[in-house]
């Protein structure tokens, strides 16, 4: 008898999560659905280092010191440990309401703000909160079916609602928000040092091989070198993009800002408000973007829901529940079997001890 073990079917929350993004590693990696440039960022970071370890490197550590192949690779991992941990991590979505939550909502709005007349359009949905004796204004999302949190705002291109989004970041491919800033910014400082190392060792290496061998011949030899027309590029695109990148996120952590608030002037437009996120100190800003806790996820990507039994409960659980049954029984019917054997032959017992005949010769001798 075989004994059918009934399984159940076990479904994640990451796999019914609404947006746009992307899940790995049974939901442990969440990225967007747009990863072409991040493939291209992890091409050129990998490329370019494979070619200085590769050539420059060895040259430079008997030339000058070993230690400058050790700070590269040091500087390597960190950059890539970063990056990796930068668009693999939930950025700060902020789940979307429930159709019982989203009703409620709707109730609170239309109290609110009563019956609007035909014809007329209906009020903003904004409510204001006070922050360090500022009013900021929570806006609704028509998507997400809630009151954004202060700093929120949809991403158009997940298609989520993101904890103090600063921007989305195709170079990562991800968003970037609360629980992953202060890694982007650490990525960007670390590939500017870099950079700027790898260009400064190469242009070093071209350098002392032109005092033995000439500048030309060394550019031929040296296929990890690059040339004239491809180091001005570099340098141009290292300035202006990474080096100049790093440089606008140093300011904005300075001020205790993101550049979602930056582009929109939100605290240096027309009203002059002052940013009630600031503690007018760059020391504590910095400290709080930087160092401060992380907030846990609030998607619990890694959750089960509960869902029905795949198929119904076979028959044969109770099959073989009863066919257990009879076995126990078994030695009773057993015994009554033997049971008339001993009763039917009372001939083959062996007699009891008679008292008798001691009592009959004392009568005679009476």
């Amino acid at each position: 008898m075989s004994v059918m073990v009934v399984r159940k079917k076990v479904t994640r929350k990451w796999e019914k999560l609404p947006g746009r993004n992307t899940f790995c590693c049974d939901g442990r990696v969440m990225m967007a659905r747009q990863k072409g440039i991040f493939y291209l960022t992890l091409f050129l970071i990998l490329g370019t280092c494979t070619l200085f370890f590769a050539f420059e490197c060895r040259y430079l550590a008997v030339q000058l010191s070993p230690a400058i192949p050790v700070f590269a690779a040091m500087l390597f991992l960190f950059s890539m440990a970063t990056l990796l941990r930068t668009s693999f991590s939930d950025p700060g979505v902020i789940p979307r309401a429930l159709p019982d939550e989203a009703a409620f909502i709707e109730m609170e709005i239309e109290a609110t703000n009563g019956a609007v007349p035909q014809g007329q359009r209906p009020p903003p949905r904004i409510k204001n909160f006070q922050i360090n004796n500022q009013i900021v204004k929570l806006k609704y999302c028509y998507t997400c079916k809630i009151f954004r949190p202060p700093r929120a705002s949809h991403c158009s291109i997940c298609d989520n609602c993101v904890e103090r989004f600063d921007h989305h970041c195709p170079w990562v491919g991800n968003c970037v928000g609360k629980r992953n800033y202060r890694y982007f910014y650490l990525f960007i400082l670390s590939l500017s040092l870099l950079t700027i190392y790898v260009f400064a060792f190469n242009i070093v290496y071209v350098a002392l091989k032109s005092l033995k061998i000439g500048f030309l011949e060394t550019l031929k030899e040296t296929p990890g070198t690059y040339p004239p027309l491809a180091v001005f590029l570099i340098c141009f695109f290292t300035l202006w993009s990474v080096v100049g990148l790093t440089g606008f996120h140093t300011f904005l952590v300075a001020l205790n800002q993101t550049t979602n608030e930056d582009i929109k002037g939100s605290w240096t437009g027309k009203n002059r408000v002052q940013n009630p996120y600031s503690h007018g100190n760059i020391v504590k800003n910095c400290c709080e973007v930087l160092c401060g806790p992380l907030p846990p996820s609030v998607l619990d990507r890694r959750g089960i829901l509960p869902l029905e039994e795949s198929g119904s409960r076979p028959p044969s659980t109770q099959e073989t529940s009863s066919s257990l049954l009879p076995q126990s029984p078994a030695p009773a019917e057993h015994m009554n079997s033997e049971m008339p054997e001993d009763t039917s032959t009372p001939e083959e017992m062996p007699p009891p001890e008679p008292p008798e005949p001691p009592q009959q010769e004392a009568e005679v001798e009476k």
